[in-house]
C-alpha cells in the first residue's frame, strides 16, 4: 500500500463530510485540495535556476562521450567549474531521476554517462 498524501487524506474528510451533509466540512476540504494542488505548480527562484544548470550539465556530459565522474564533468566546463560537487551531483540526480543519464558505480567510483 502506497503511503497517503495530504491531499488523500483531505479527499477521505471531503467524502466522509459529504456523507455526514457537513457543507462547511465539504468546502475547508476542497479549500485545502486546490492549495496544496497550487503549492505544487509554482518553483522557486532556485528551482527555477536549477533548470538552467542540469541543461549545461547535460550538454556537458554529452561533450565528453563517455562515462565521466563528477570531477571530469566540473573540470570539462567553466560555468561548472565553480559549483561544489554536491551541487553537481544533485543536478546529475535530477537527470538520472528524468531517465536521461545513467549512473554506474565501479570499484567505489560512480560515473555518468547520457542514456541512449
Amino acid at each position: 500500500m502506497n503511503k497517503m498524501t495530504k491531499k488523500d487524506y483531505f479527499e477521505v474528510l471531503r467524502g466522509l463530510a459529504v456523507e455526514a451533509g457537513n457543507e462547511g466540512a465539504v468546502e475547508f476540504c476542497e479549500k485545502e485540495i486546490e492549495r496544496l494542488a497550487n503549492r505544487k505548480a509554482t518553483q522557486t527562484k532556485v528551482q527555477k535556476e536549477n533548470e538552467g544548470l542540469v541543461e549545461i550539465v547535460f550538454e556537458v556530459l554529452q561533450g565528453l562521450g563517455k562515462p565521466s565522474t563528477i570531477a571530469e564533468i566540473q573540470g570539462a566546463d567553466e560555468r561548472i567549474k565553480e559549483m561544489s560537487n554536491q551541487k553537481v551531483s544533485a543536478l546529475l540526480k535530477k537527470l538520472v531521476d528524468a531517465d536521461r543519464v545513467v549512473r554506474v558505480k565501479e570499484k567505489k567510483v560512480t560515473y555518468f554517462s547520457v542514456k541512449g
